[in-house]
């Protein structure tokens, strides 16, 4: 029986009724005779609302009592997800990340996992139960909480597809896949179906918030195939893999304020887009402090803010048809 692992981040989580759309995603491929785990990050803002109610206790928070807090908003949504499921009539269970076999070093706020013991999820795969993990969270030697940084429920899901075999793991979100530039800043982005593991983790150091950095590691690690998705549609998402095709760019980000990126394997032979890159600079008459070509990307540091304008002529000069 094929194992998917399935994450969904906190605005699929936000409330009960998207809670419902959740429920319906995953029914639909335990139907199919899949075995289910689900790795989940805490509902909407509650992350971010616990740091500020631990900060008006005091501006000091010692990391390891941090991470007990805010380990409690994975397992909140873990527990409703799971009385949700069981209502309608799926067999499901909760688990913590210590109760998930999660062992991590003994770091606070930004722990490493080190190994995980699956003896748990199997066994409850094996009753034909949906598994339902709490993200972002395990526990070190000393049996302390642990937590893996913000955006960590991402490893947490491919870390437990590597350890699993999985097939594959799914993260859903708010947006149906990876795109060539922010489709909040440009309306012409488009979206891609593939991506190399190399070329995700590029875009993702580059400050776009699509996968973290460690879970793209882990994949590209132990082979396990990445599909983006959306929560709410069923459009087609964006495959990480170790695909090998020909050289071709895949995207354009702003970081900051005054960086552009473009990324794509073998973009350094691609003396067209270098040489159509430059002449656009020269024509805008922008000024560069720094341009840096390397065998999957360009970044190019200006000495003034880059407008989210600049970025459409940028787009336009590489993904025109």
């Amino acid at each position: 029986m094929n194992t998917s692992v399935l994450k969904f981040g906190g605005s699929s989580v936000a409330d009960n009724e998207k809670l419902k759309l959740v429920a319906d995603k995953i029914i639909s491929l335990y139907e199919k005779n899949h075995n289910i785990v689900v790795v989940l990050s805490a509902q909407g803002k509650t992350t971010d609302k616990l740091i500020l109610e631990a900060k008006e206790l005091s501006e000091n928070t010692e990391e390891r009592e941090m991470d007990v807090l805010l380990s409690t908003g994975e397992q909140m949504a873990t527990a409703k997800l799971s009385i949700l499921l069981n209502q309608m009539g799926y067999p499901a269970i909760s688990l913590t990340g210590w109760q998930a076999g999660i062992y991590t070093n003994n770091s606070n706020q930004n722990a490493i996992i080190q190994y995980i013991d699956t003896s748990r999820i199997r066994k409850e795969l094996e009753k034909d139960k949906i598994v339902i993990v709490a993200g972002f969270q395990g526990i070190n030697k000393n049996m302390d909480i642990t937590t893996l940084g913000r955006g960590g429920s991402d490893t947490t899901a491919v870390a437990i597809a590597a350890a699993l075999g999985a097939k594959n793991c799914y993260i859903f979100s708010d947006v149906d896949g990876v795109y060539t530039t922010d489709p909040n800043r440009l309306k012409e982005a488009q979206k891609l179906s593939a991506l190399s593991y190399e070329e995700m983790l590029e875009v993702s150091s580059e400050g776009a918030r699509v996968l973290h950095n460690r879970c793209i590691e882990i994949g590209e690690k132990f082979k396990v195939p990445i599909i983006t998705k959306s929560t709410f549609n069923n459009k087609p998402g964006t495959v990480i893999s170790d695909i090998i095709e020909e050289n071709t760019i895949k995207s354009i980000v702003k970081k900051e304020v005054s960086r552009i990126s473009i990324i794509g394997n073998g973009i350094i032979r691609n003396l067209d887009i270098i040489h159509n890159i430059l002449n656009l600079i020269e024509k805008e008459k922008l000024e560069m402090l720094n341009f840096e070509v390397s065998e999957s990307k360009i970044s190019i540091t200006f000495k003034n803010i880059i407008e989210d304008e600049m970025l459409n002529k940028f787009h336009y000069i590489i993904f025109k048809k």
